[in-house]
């Protein structure tokens, strides 16, 4: 059983209290919202309240005004506030009237700058914050800012790690959900399939949109089963039979859902031939292999291992991600594709222009082939570029040339800068 465990917003969270009126924190259902927002009022004078509450969510629609003022100067919690985006604009009269620093904490489950009938996006008054599922690093206590290890300049000689490629595979089919990542399998199983589908047939319809809820399971699962690939929406549409317009709304629908994430080109102007398409993908690793039937024995067989080392390339995107929203060493994430063939799995960019750059593969081994295409990049990019890794299921470290290693993927939350 996995207990309650220290969230690495948390901190930030707090210092954002000190300087907004509002504090939003979003993300996907059953991901730790309620009880991360439960987290950063305690200890304070507070109000919480929860609009899947139908009398509450009733006083929020007939009598904002009188909702919103609840906490006095104190404190106010309100959980799923996308059930009634229209308390937005009582929030922000409140916050006009006395505009302190930490009197509101909302959560919502869908991103409110995409839906199309929040009145209000707060600006200037409200800072949002995204709330993922568990990192590796939070479920095993480590401190992971992999950003800040290498602008740190820290090398990984002698690195080593009890991770297998078996824990790997095993990572994947958990997922990040705090209430799934402790069921066996087969309850693991059942509780993803109900999950997707009430969110599905219930949750969509309440952010606004009439979309069949099989045409989005078929979506999802379509991007399932090609994890970090680029998203081509001609083939989409036709695979669905929608228009490829239809198909870019499907998206950003789920992106606003927190079910699906992308990863946009990297076009820093050093050549015109960049590839500009998004490489889309599940967001939990746990709900993209449910949605393709994949178990860790069937991942690890070699039948799957293009398929594993894809589903581990979007698994080091999401967990870098995670690491956006605390790390010490800001930086922005893309992916490269020339068209005449090279590709980086993932460039990080941080503030001053300097670019790391990482490759993922399934293999225990470093081959030297697998640097080529960072190498090639790299001496584009030139001074402003501060090396690459292969992350892989090797359990060492392994040092390629100057500033390029083959790395284990739980580099990503076991190097401590």
């Amino acid at each position: 059983m996995i207990p309650l465990l220290a969230r690495h917003l948390m901190p930030f969270s707090e210092r954002m209290l000190t300087v907004f009126p509002v504090l939003i924190i979003q993300g996907a259902r059953r991901v730790g919202k309620s009880t991360f927002a439960a987290m950063l009022a305690e200890g304070k004078q507070h109000v919480s309240y929860t609009l899947d509450d139908d009398d509450v969510r009733s006083q929020a629609v007939n009598d904002p005004r009188t909702l919103v003022t609840q906490a006095g100067d104190g404190l106010l919690v309100i959980d799923e506030v996308q059930r009634a985006p229209e308390l937005l604009l009582a929030i922000k009269a409140e916050v006009d009237r006395n505009p302190q620093p930490g009197r509101f904490v909302l959560t919502g489950s869908s991103d409110l700058l995409r839906l199309p009938h929040t009145p209000d996006s707060l600006a200037g008054r409200a800072v949002t914050l995204p709330l993922w599922g568990l990192s590796a690093g939070e479920l095993a206590g480590a401190p992971d800012d992999f950003a800040a290890f290498v602008l740190a300049g820290h090398d990984w000689h002698g690195f080593t790690t009890s991770w297998s490629r078996d824990d790997y595979a095993t990572a994947l089919c958990c997922g990040s959900y705090p209430e799934a990542m402790r069921l066996e399998p087969a309850d693991r199983s059942v509780w993803l399939r109900s999950y997707l589908d009430r969110l599905l047939r219930r949750d969509v319809p309440n952010v606004g949109r009439a979309i069949p809820a099989a045409r989005l399971r078929t979506m999802l699962r379509l991007l399932a089963a090609n994890p970090s690939g680029e998203l081509v929406l001609a083939r989409l549409a036709d695979q669905l039979a929608v228009t490829a317009p239809t198909v870019r709304d499907h998206i950003e629908l789920l992106e606003a859902m927190y079910l699906v994430q992308s990863l946009p080109p990297w076009t820093a102007n050093l050549t015109k031939r960049e590839v500009g398409r998004n490489k889309t993908s599940v967001c939990d690793a746990g709900l993209a292999t449910q949605l393709t039937r994949a178990t860790p024995a069937k991942l690890t067989s070699p039948a799957l291992a293009e398929h594993f080392g894809a589903l581990l390339e979007s698994f080091v995107t999401m967990e870098l991600i995670k690491q956006q929203t605390w790390t010490t060493a800001p930086f922005e994430l893309f992916h490269f594709r020339d068209r005449n063939g090279p590709e980086v799995d993932i460039v990080m960019e941080f503030a001053d222009g300097e670019v790391f750059l990482i490759e993922v593969k399934a293999s225990q081994s470093y081959r030297s082939d697998y640097f080529t295409h960072m190498k090639k990049l790299a001496a584009s990019i030139g001074n402003r570029c501060l090396g690459g890794v292969v992350l892989g299921t090797a359990p060492y470290a392994f040092r390629h040339a100057d500033k390029f290693w083959g790395l284990p993927i739980s580099a990503l939350w076991e190097s401590v800068p």
